[in-house]
């Protein structure tokens, strides 16, 4: 589950489907190789209950991967309801080779949401399963329609318990990370805990078919390669796990006062070679520009500045390459990390002028400043 900024009708790569309970869906073009590699792998199952066929088989089994795909977009489905139901936004579902994604825009705001909205997946998905088996007992069907039952009973109760392993990117892990979260009263903490939890999911994941091999268990080229690839995408989502919450326990210390750059304020007709110099001989980091009568006019671009051939310098003004007071945000020197990190999205800008709760500048934050910070955590 995660937070999109680009519109979901102009997503590269993806095909929209349509509409479900409020929620667009969309599947990716890896779809395509995944429905043809189920229906190559359940072709010889198909000849053997259904002979004669021909050609044909391949067209059952491709039945088959749009019915397990209509199965994962219930399970995802499911989490998007629940979502919804406590008010948390939900962007798009999108199926894709390894199963399916569904976007919520906000965090829980209880380890209760967070843990029904990550089990409800799952269980719908293991709830299928065990229908579909008792679809298969209660009735006389038999060849095609019996072998369909039996697959999809035996993937969907997989599916779904696999992804009550726990950790991170699984459903399993959001619900370590709410138990967590529940027992420490701090959401981090369980994000924590989830994401190390799949990373050693991605060990076990990827040590499998050794670990099958030394039980007895004959393993093949197939599930070396699927393992290698189920532990690479659950390790690559710990991993990015990992550094949120990383990110998140270090915003308190997160500090734009102490990241904020001293200024010195020149008239905005000085040349920049000027003005440079006297930034330079008073070790400031920043330049802002004013009037002939003394009101702060500009905040000088490090971008723009850079543009300027040295040979320039002495003579074109120092305004030139300002950004005006107006175009500049303006964010208070104490504002918090977190809140910090939010403005950084929502008000893009190289530069933020900071001031003092009586409206004193204080200084300049450039944003690559905070960036570099971020990247030292």
């Amino acid at each position: 589950m995660s937070e999109s900024k680009t519109p979901a009708a102009r997503r590269p790569g993806v095909w929209r489907l349509g509409t479900l309970f409020g929620v667009e869906v969309f599947v990716a073009n890896s779809w395509i190789f995944i429905a043809i590699l189920i229906a190559v792998v359940m072709a010889p199952r198909v000849d053997q209950v259904a002979p004669g066929l021909g050609a044909m088989k391949y067209l059952a089994g491709l039945v088959f991967a749009v019915l397990l795909y209509l199965s994962v977009l219930l399970h995802e489905i499911a989490h998007a309801v629940m979502a919804k139901r406590f008010g948390l936004p939900v962007g798009a579902i999108t199926l894709h080779f390894l199963g399916g994604m569904t976007e919520i825009h906000s965090e829980s705001k209880t380890p209760g949401q967070e843990f029904m909205v990550a089990v409800v997946g799952p269980l719908t998905s293991i709830a299928f399963g065990f229908g579909s088996l008792g679809l298969l007992l209660a009735s006389d069907v038999t060849g095609l329609i019996a072998l369909v039952l039996e697959a999809l009973a035996t993937t969907n109760i997989f599916v779904g318990a696999f992804n009550l392993l726990p950790g991170i990117p699984l459903d399993g892990g959001r619900v370590v990370k709410a138990a967590v979260w529940k027992l420490t009263g701090k959401a981090d903490t369980g994000l924590f805990a989830a994401a190390w939890g799949g990373r050693i999911c991605a060990v076990i994941a990827f040590a499998s078919p050794w670990i099958l091999r030394m039980l007895g268990v004959t393993t093949g080229l197939t599930d070396f390669v699927l393992s290698a690839m189920v532990a690479l995408f659950i390790w690559g989502g710990a991993s990015s796990a990992l550094q949120i919450a990383k990110v998140r326990r270090s915003l308190p210390t997160l500090s734009a006062r102490a990241l904020a750059r001293p200024t010195i304020t020149v008239p905005d007709g000085m040349s920049i070679a000027e003005a440079v110099r006297r930034a330079q001989s008073e070790g400031v980091g920043a330049i802002l520009t004013h009037t002939t009568t003394g009101e702060v006019s500009g905040v000088v671009s490090e971008g723009a500045l850079s543009t300027v051939e040295e040979e320039r310098r002495p003579w074109q003004a120092i305004s030139s390459v300002a950004r005006p007071i107006a175009d500049t945000p303006t964010l208070m020197a104490d504002i918090p990390g977190a809140e910090l990190l939010r403005v950084l999205g929502t008000q893009p800008a190289a530069e933020y002028l900071l001031v003092d709760p009586d409206h004193q500048i204080f200084g300049v934050l450039m944003a690559s400043d905070i960036e570099a910070a971020l990247a030292k955590i």
